[in-house]
């Protein structure tokens, strides 16, 4: 039966298509992989090979306890993902995180791929949106997509479909920002749209606050882009370290300008300058730094941002960034099982969907491929749960993400790593022990804590929407 089916066409033989391709064959469903390699080659990529990893050779951290990739990691193994199978028998040592031998890694997913029966691949470069007669088809072309494709993208959805640069600001958890020290106020209190005059998280700088974090900022270890990205700096999206440098007073009258704010906690004291956040998913659960755009190292922004008032804790989802990375306007392109609203059966999967890192593009890349091969079996592709790390991450991609109505027409969605910020809180009542922690239960106990519990929970709601044994575990004990 599985020959005379039509088959599923992906277009990219990277982590996403891949993962895609194993996923649909494993299902019963025949697959013809585009890979333009070698026929056409990219400024990253050096070898021929299927899912090659152009940066890291880290999948970063494997706990799956308290560390939301790790916990994608396990409900990929539940699925039966290619990727993470090819990648733990291909680990090298790495204290806690998954980390390949990315020869080993490669070359076992292309060999995989080329024994199954029913993968077909087709080296060659797919330079428009598939054509018609594809009726079930996915695009997983990654960051690097091919400029005629991508041309061909944007002509079908849309000028403002596809972001070619990726301008980053960090992304802070709620519940890691002091609001002691921080206030909740919009602007000169101004209601827009939705709003209701406390909008943004305010944290005040007095001068000598201001001064050092300016001075930070001119000092702080920048990373370079690679010859092959340009400088894509334009006046509407500076990075916060390139405004420093254009004078002390730049961001004062920027991004970090105090007018029409009154600190909540002293009224009487006006600020030298403040630096807001804004609300950044549904869920309340996490908060962009507006204007923040950065191409400061990681482990620099860490230390520098720390130095804001209200910040001094802060846990980060993301941390800023600046360079090129071809993704989707997803939100408002892309329906709940990664479907081309416009094209029904054209889906996209990978990081061209606005996903971030190795393990999350090739988990949008397995859901994908599941959605397309159930429907091609005439099956539901029931979604995953938003409790899991895969609902979570497929949720903030198709429509977790909220639009900024006081900039109406901006584009403001972001890609984004899984992480428990993009996961709904834990029902009211619910129980966090102690235990663990040897009897202790302070503060950083308790935010452990929850991450278990939450990582419970997604465990045993994927093993039921898998269909697995023991999905009936209970994800947490009842009554706090």
């Amino acid at each position: 039966m599985a020959m005379t089916m039509k088959p599923v066409h992906i277009v990219g033989g990277g982590l996403a298509g891949s993962e895609a391709a194993w996923q649909i064959a494993s299902a019963g469903v025949p697959v013809i992989l585009h890979e333009m390699r070698p026929v056409r080659g990219t400024d990253a990529h050096k070898t021929d090979s299927l899912a090659e990893l152009v940066c890291s050779n880290s999948f970063r951290s494997d706990d799956a306890e308290s560390n939301a990739v790790g916990l994608l990691h396990a409900e990929m193994r539940l699925a039966g993902s290619l990727i993470m199978a090819s990648a733990d028998a291909h680990q090298v040592p790495a204290g806690g995180a998954l980390a390949v031998d990315r020869d080993g890694f490669a070359e076992a997913v292309t060999a995989r791929i080329q024994a199954h029966p029913l993968i077909e691949i087709a080296r060659e470069e797919v330079t428009g949106l598939p054509p018609a007669d594809w009726d079930q088809a996915i695009v997983a072309t990654g960051p690097l997509t091919a400029p005629s494709l991508a041309a061909a993208i944007a002509e079908a959805t849309g000028a403002d479909a596809l972001a070619f640069f990726d301008a980053i600001a960090p992304i802070v958890h709620f519940d890691s920002i002091d609001m002691n020290v921080c206030w909740f106020q919009s602007r000169y209190d101004k209601v827009g749209p939705g709003g209701t005059g406390k909008d943004y998280i305010n944290c005040p700088m007095d001068k000598d606050q201001y001064l050092a974090f300016v001075q930070a900022l001119n000092d702080g270890a920048k990373t370079e882009f690679k010859e092959w990205e340009g400088t894509p700096y334009f006046d509407g999206c500076l990075p916060i370290e390139i405004m420093a440098e254009r004078g002390v007073e730049t961001l004062r009258h920027g991004p970090m300008k105090p007018m029409g704010l009154t600190n909540a906690h002293n009224p009487s004291v006006k600020a030298y300058a403040v630096v807001q956040l804004r609300q950044d998913n549904a869920l309340g659960t996490l908060y962009n730094m507006v204007g923040f755009q950065t191409k400061l190292k990681h482990g620099e922004q860490t230390r520098i941002l720390r130095m804001i008032p209200g910040l001094g804790n802060a846990e980060f989802a993301r941390l800023g960034g600046l360079h090129r990375n071809t993704y989707l306007n997803s939100p408002t392109l892309l329906g709940p099982d990664l479907q081309l609203k416009v094209r029904p059966g054209l889906r996209f999967a990978g990081q061209i969907t606005g996903c971030e890192g190795y393990v999350e593009s090739a988990a949008i890349g397995l859901l994908a491929g599941r959605f397309a091969a159930a429907e091609r079996l005439g099956r539901a592709a029931g979604l995953p749960p938003v409790t899991t790390a895969f609902g979570a991450l497929l949720n903030h991609i198709t429509g977790g993400h909220i639009v900024s109505e006081d900039e109406p027409g901006k584009r403001s969605f972001q890609p984004m790593n899984v992480n428990f910020g993009l996961f709904p809180p834990l029902a009211p009542g619910t129980k966090l022990k102690p235990d663990d922690f040897g009897g202790r239960f302070r503060g950083k106990d308790k935010s452990v804590a929850r991450k278990k519990a939450m990582a419970a929970r997604a465990l045993a709601d994927c093993r039921a929407w898998l269909a697995l044994p023991g999905a009936s575990i209970p994800a947490a004990e009842a009554a706090e």
